[in-house]
Formats: structure tokens, sequence, C-alpha cells
């Protein structure tokens, strides 16, 4: 039974790491692309900011649109967003029931 609750435990971490790591990224990845629009430069793709929202990152995409001001205007990121954090949150709430006691 130790051992199951370690794996459980061990489970647990990687999956807050992953969000914690995919939320970093795509904060980051935002701040720079509004750095890099200011000043005219290579932008980052969109589909590439989708893509770190969806794969768990929803909330530092919202983070970011919040306090560096960007794509606000931009309906399918104030909706997609959010959207892929609903979507992750439902998803952690599942996986958490199903590995936690």
């Amino acid at each position: 039974m130790a051992k199951c609750n370690e794996i459980r435990m061990l489970i647990f971490w990687v999956i807050l790491g992953w969000y914690v790591l995919l939320n970093l990224l795509l904060y980051g990845a935002m701040a720079l692309d509004k750095r890099r629009a200011k000043k005219h430069q290579w932008r980052i793709p969109e589909k590439t900011l989708f893509l770190l929202a969806f794969l768990g990152g929803g909330l530092g995409g919202i983070l970011a649109m919040v306090q560096k001001r960007h794509k606000t205007k931009h309906i399918s990121f104030v909706i997609g967003f959010p959207v892929a954090m609903i979507l992750h949150i439902l998803l952690i709430v599942f996986l958490l029931g199903r590995i936690l006691p």
C-alpha cells in the first residue's frame, strides 16, 4: 500500500510540474511577443500561443493578457485561453479524483 501511495504522489507532482511549466512558458511567450510587437520584430505565431494554452498554459496566457495588455482585442484569445483553462481544470479534477484517494 505504501508503494501505491508513493506512485500516486509522484503522479501528482508530475502533473503539477507540467502545469507550472506550461503556464510559465506561455506567460513568457506572451511577454516576449508583446516586446517584439512594440519593436516591430518577428513575432511568435498565434498557433504556438494557442498550442501552449491547450497543452495546459491557459492561466499563464490569461495572466499575460491582463498584465501585459497583449492580445486583449483578439476575441479568439479572449475566449480561447479561458476555455483551455477550464478544460484543463476539469481534466485535473478528473485525474486527481482517479489517483488520489
